[in-house]
């Protein structure tokens, strides 16, 4: 027998350090009876050990039953200074969740996943997108019909047809939601110009029924559509407020635009400065603050900027398409907020890189829904 080449020998037979400790790969083997027709927590654990984005969704849905179960103290047993932040129903210490999410994601099925965890109260704040707020508003007064991401965009213009990936929304869509919201403008700015009028100077001070925030004219849309399908009808009624830094960007933008000249020479006037004032409150008051940001963009940076004004999130699930290698925000991974202190150091936290409908109903049933809520 010839013996092997000493150079090949080494770098092929190379010996390996002991990772015995390290959890093993395993999957779901289907021949088991207890793999069929599985509950979404058991499909989760399952694959925790499976690897890849598998293993990331699974480490998603335990930071978020974390941040869900988190109590601290009772009320009655904090001193007066710390008695800030959000408490459940008995009083107790509980997590401030942020979640944000794009216009795409309420364009498609997930709306009604995400209307869910609103009904219940199963986050605290969210940022959305302009998309966000008037897509699902829209869809209270049309459907949204599932085309093809094929569908030749010169044929749809001609159709008045607008399309979303494969979805497909009648232009007629934007009409009914003009002939909605303008009323309700209408109505916004004679309060405003009557508080106005009442206050005089004082009319510009905080928290003045003058001063109208988009996150106060969401609010108000939710109070308005009245509608027990909508986001922000929950989000309204259950006191939760949505940050829309960048109202203006979409068609709410075009009503808005439009109104200027119904009303001229009056005009509606938005206050961004008191919504940056109160989500940044709303994450220093918090005993434990969680971010669930589903997409990039705006949404992920002004939940992630809030954070740094505690010195971090404890708790943080970011899912989205997007890769870091060109800088964007969008595409950084936790450990990049963690430099900049949006995130604590020793938080718990991950990235799964997916398109948010593959995986954000699989991780609610594994995580918010994995039991019975209360009736509301």
């Amino acid at each position: 027998m010839v013996k092997l080449p000493a150079l090949a020998s080494d770098a092929v037979l190379k010996k390996s350090a002991d990772i015995s400790n390290f959890t093993k790969v395993e999957g779901i083997n289907y021949a088991d009876d207890s793999a069929y027709n599985m509950k979404a927590t058991d499909l989760i654990a399952a694959m925790k050990t499976m690897g890849f984005q598998a293993s990331s969704v699974a480490t998603a849905c335990v930071i978020i039953t974390e941040m869900d179960s988190w109590r601290g103290k009772h009320i009655d047993d904090l001193p007066e200074h710390e008695r800030t932040g959000m408490f459940d129903e008995t009083g107790v210490q509980r997590a401030t969740v942020f979640l944000g999410f794009t216009s795409n994601l309420i364009s498609s099925g997930l709306r009604d996943t995400l209307r869910y965890l609103v009904q219940h109260k199963k986050v605290s704040a969210i940022v959305a997108t302009a998309g966000g707020i008037e897509e699902d508003l829209i869809k209270c007064l049309a459907p949204t019909y599932l085309g093809e991401f094929t569908l030749p965009g010169s044929a749809l213009r001609d159709q008045g047809l607008n399309r979303i990936g494969n979805l497909l929304v009648p232009n007629e869509n934007y009409c009914k939601f003009e002939e909605w919201i303008v009323p309700v403008l209408d109505r916004v700015l004679e309060e405003q110009d009557r508080a106005i009028a009442e206050l005089g100077p004082e009319a510009l001070h905080a928290d003045s029924p003058a001063v109208w925030t988009p996150s106060r004219l969401v609010d108000r849309l939710g109070q308005e559509i009245d509608d027990e399908s909508s986001v922000l009808y929950w989000a309204h009624r259950n006191k939760i407020p949505i940050f829309c830094p960048a109202l203006t960007d979409g068609s709410i933008g075009d009503m808005l635009f439009f109104h200027t000249f119904k009303a001229s020479p009056r005009r509606l006037h938005l206050d961004i400065v008191s919504d940056i004032r109160r989500i940044n409150s709303m994450a220093m008051d918090a005993s434990r603050a969680g971010m669930i940001i589903l997409g990039g963009g705006l949404v992920k940076h002004h939940i992630c900027n809030a954070c740094l004004m505690r010195n971090g999130a404890d708790w943080a699930v970011y899912i989205n398409t997007g890769q870091e290698f060109d800088g964007s925000d969008a595409g950084a991974r936790p450990d990049e907020a963690i430099s900049w202190g949006k995130i604590k150091a020793d938080a718990k936290s991950v990235k799964v890189y997916a398109d948010v409908t593959t995986v954000w109903p699989l991780i609610v049933a594994a995580t918010f829904a994995a039991t019975r809520p209360a009736a509301v």
